[in-house]
């Protein structure tokens, strides 16, 4: 039976977009968002118009960040491609609407004072292999998510992580990552599904059991910025950016130096170092 509510042409765009290998989390949230729109606006997706999603986006100026109006904005702009696609659209009203320019942001690792004090807390041994693969490896909450035994390659010292684009990449292990992994399961999921030993952990459970750790240890930050730490402190130890890059896998430099801070001291250190008078060189 048909439901008011239901958005008309979701399903045939979700077996597409699963058909293009985009990740779950990805397809849930678009679908999510254009279940969304219809709720509020009472306007069929599929039939909207520019005016009716301009509408919808600045009806949540105060509740929706910059950045979140770009993200949904590019979910309906994908939406409306497909529907140009598969010909059930002629014309794409994002064209009008235009998607809001993502706000550069400071990157923001947590301090190096509170790695210590992190890993002095009391947690459980899992939660703990969580956070030393963000601080050691980089990883990301999905990429924690999906590890397992058979990604370690103990005698090549590296970890395969497949991760944005599902591009499978190599990361060189630190030592205490080949000790832990000597320690965990050789073979399937390192974080199984609680009820669901044959599946892995969703990607915001790892997210929710790091914050929380985070949180309880005074620790400010999110899983990310756990990752956003470790690149940092890869260039602040003399790493070359194009290096940095390849470690967090990143298929432009310019997302790497998003993640990268240039430390305080050294700021300030390049500013003490200006001056008004210089000395002339010499003939």
């Amino acid at each position: 039976m048909f439901n008011a509510h239901t958005v008309i042409g979701a399903a045939e765009w979700e077996v597409w977009q699963y058909a293009q290998r985009l990740s779950t989390v990805t397809i849930t949230e678009r679908l999510r968002v254009l279940s969304q729109f219809l709720a509020e606006t009472d306007v069929q997706p599929l039939h909207a118009q520019a005016v009716d999603i301009v509408r919808w986006l600045a009806g949540h100026d105060d509740d929706w960040s910059d950045s979140t109006s770009a993200t949904y904005a590019s979910y309906l702009s994908a939406w409306y491609k497909w529907l140009q696609i598969v010909d059930r659209r002629a014309d794409n009203p994002m064209i009008k609407v235009g998607i809001p320019k993502v706000p550069e942001r400071e990157p923001r690792p947590i301090a190096d004072e509170d790695v210590p004090r992190l890993l002095a807390t009391r947690m459980w041994g899992s939660t703990r292999v969580m956070i030393l693969l963000a601080l050691l490896a980089g990883l990301r909450a999905h990429e924690i998510a999906k590890v397992r035994g058979e990604d370690f390659d103990l005698t090549g010292r590296v970890l395969w992580v497949k991760g944005k684009g599902r591009k499978l990449k190599s990361v060189p292990l630190h030592p205490i990552l080949i000790e832990v992994a000597s320690q965990m399961p050789a073979t399937g999921w390192w974080f199984e599904m609680r009820g669901h030993p044959s599946e892995h952990m969703h990607s915001k459970s790892v997210s929710d059991i790091v914050g929380r750790t985070m949180r309880r240890a005074g620790v400010r930050g999110t899983c990310h910025s756990l990752r956003h730490w470790y690149a940092t402190t890869l260039l602040d130890n003399g790493n070359d950016l194009r290096v940095v890059q390849e470690l967090l896998r990143h298929r432009s430099i310019t997302s790497t130096q998003g993640y990268t801070r240039v430390p305080d001291q050294r700021r300030r250190d390049a500013i003490a170092g200006l001056t008004l008078v210089r000395g002339r060189r010499a003939a």
